[in-house]
């Protein structure tokens, strides 16, 4: 068995990579829009199905990393985000730009990012060290976006749109490296779990009822970081704050997540995870509501990103973990990729209905106030959560 730390590393290391550049897409809205001469929504609508996708693919994808490791399934992954990244560059309507940043990149996500690195890692790392090892890998996430959204910015300026895209691409390639580290045969760690087969687990988990709120929960999720990481960039610059407020505002929002996703991981090896889950929630109510609240100037914006990006993505480590300690890790990846399906959903919903409320009123007004109400009710319906590991007949 790989040393934990190897794993973890890799594993970092490639989420860094594929979800920074994934970060970076909502800077490429305006010139593409303009140089293709096509609305928000047309733009939106791309981005919504490389979400969709990303999500329809990850039980599946999921499943093949249970069954023959993590390290195939990136390899797969980050040959067809390069492919697509590069299609993108060259393309020159709307069309293209579903087949390559949509339909391409989203499937490419599910085989790159936190359902496969998150299994292979969770199956080497001891229970009692698990949220600690998960809040580590979802903060590379952020480290990718904190450190790829100047970055993309600057070759934007640059290069143009089409040429940044390509120089993108091949730091995405890097992942096929570091797919080793995560390679490998899946083997339960040291705990006795019983060994259910797939099928059994997908029904144990179909009758939690805790499960399906956790799909709930990461549905709102989804909806508010797509929305904001697609059309927080264009809605500065609409109210005269210009792009390069928006590049800071989403590098910012990579920064404190760092910070974030390690705090909210370790907090689940000390603190019932579904009470954390539940004040993230309200901590995001509570960071919207001031924001529309307060006027808009840089100081409100970059304030806001900050504290939105400390809670950004600090829901990964623990919904992930909150599966895992429910019902153990052996089909992690997949059980976890259907919850990240409903992430998604809601990842297309806040990215397409983003857009589609714009060209429709010329205002996120109402989009805004959607975030603010569906995040409250997310802090709600994590209470109930039975949070207990399954009781099953132990293996002999």
């Amino acid at each position: 068995m790989r040393r934990p730390l190897t794993v973890i590393v890799c594993a970092s290391l490639i989420v860094t990579l594929a979800m920074g550049v994934r970060q970076t897409f909502g800077l490429f809205l305006p010139p593409i829009s303009i140089e293709l001469g096509i609305g928000r929504q047309s733009f939106g609508l791309a981005i919504a199905i490389s979400n969709l996708l990303f999500g329809l693919a990850q039980p599946f994808v999921g499943a093949i990393a249970d069954r023959h490791g993590a390290g195939r399934v990136v390899v797969a992954g980050t040959l067809l985000y390069v492919a697509g990244m590069v299609g993108a560059a060259q393309v020159g309507s709307a069309i293209g730009l579903h087949l390559t940043l949509g339909v391409m990149v989203g499937v490419a996500m599910a085989a790159t990012t936190f359902v496969v690195v998150l299994g292979a890692v969770g199956r080497v790392v001891p229970a009692e060290r698990r949220g600690l090892a998960f809040g580590i890998v979802t903060a590379g996430g952020s480290l990718g976006q904190f450190l790829l959204v100047p970055t993309a910015q600057v070759l934007l300026v640059e290069f143009g749109y089409r040429l940044a895209l390509i120089a993108l691409a091949g730091a995405v390639a890097i992942c096929i490296a570091l797919a080793a580290g995560v390679a490998g045969a899946p083997k339960p760690p040291g705990e006795k779990e019983p060994q259910l087969s797939l099928g059994e687990a997908l029904k144990e988990a179909a009758r939690h009822r805790g499960y399906w709120l956790l799909n709930a929960g990461f549905f709102v999720c989804g909806f508010q970081l797509v929305f904001i990481g697609t059309h927080f960039p264009a809605y500065l610059s609409d109210r005269g704050l210009g792009l390069e407020i928006g590049a800071s505002a989403l590098a910012l929002i990579g920064l404190f997540n760092i910070f974030g996703s390690y705090l909210f991981g370790l907090s689940g090896d000390f603190w019932r995870r579904k009470y954390v889950l539940s004040g993230i929630y309200a901590g995001r109510a509570v960071v919207v509501a001031l924001f529309l609240a307060l006027p808009l100037s840089p100081v409100t914006a970059l304030l806001f990103a900050g504290a939105m990006g400390f809670l950004w993505l600090g829901t990964v480590p623990l919904t992930s973990g909150l599966i895992g300690q429910i019902f153990g890790v052996r089909y992690l990846s997949t059980l976890y990729g259907i919850v990240f399906l409903s992430h998604q959903l809601g990842s297309f919903c806040g990215a397409w209905l983003g857009g589609y409320a714009f060209d429709r009123t010329g205002s996120y007004e109402s989009v805004w106030i959607a975030t603010f109400v569906l995040a409250a009710a997310a802090a709600l319906i994590h209470l109930p959560i039975r949070d207990g590991p399954q009781l099953r007949p132990q293996p002999a």
